[in-house]
């Protein structure tokens, strides 16, 4: 099995390295894992909806051009479809399952991500109703992609 990481922005605080390094560690055991970076823009304080669409769309061209044909892709937004942990397990590995062992999942910068990208995506996820900045993101989806494999398996794991 083969799980990337699309993300925009590179993680600069060493306890989010650190934790993501954890968890690919931890992910090792049950799949392959990528993370892909790619740059972000810089977001003026006050900038204007011309501006954030302009941002988006330069992002999103980055994005996209991170993915092949016939991926399969589930974005990360905050209109997307909620689960509770084992809801998610099994969401993945049914995706998992549809397209041959190969999921690519996509983390926003702080804007979130562009429509073309939103429209790319096979499904979309949300983790909350609530906002984490993009960063953060990263180190809860790991996370939760272990806590997947794990109770996928049946072994135990903190609830």
């Amino acid at each position: 099995m083969k799980i990337r990481v699309l993300c925009v922005g590179k993680l600069k605080e060493r306890y989010l390295t650190e934790a993501q390094a954890e968890y690919a560690k931890r992910i090792s055991r049950y799949a392959n894992l990528e993370i892909v970076e790619v740059a972000d823009e810089k977001t003026p304080e006050k900038a204007s909806a011309k501006q954030v669409e302009e941002i988006l769309r330069r992002e999103g061209e980055r994005l996209l051009s991170k993915i092949q044909p016939g991926e399969y892709v589930i974005a990360l937004a905050i209109k997307g479809a909620m689960y509770d942990s084992e809801g998610f397990a099994a969401h993945l590995m049914d995706r998992l399952e549809r397209a041959g062992g190969s999921v690519t999942l996509i983390i926003g910068g702080s804007l979130g991500l562009s429509g073309e990208v939103l429209s790319r995506a096979s499904g979309q996820i949300s983790f909350s109703k609530l906002t984490f900045p993009h960063q953060l993101m990263r180190v809860l989806l790991l996370e939760q992609i272990y806590r997947a494999f794990r109770i996928l398996r049946g072994e135990p794991y903190h609830k």
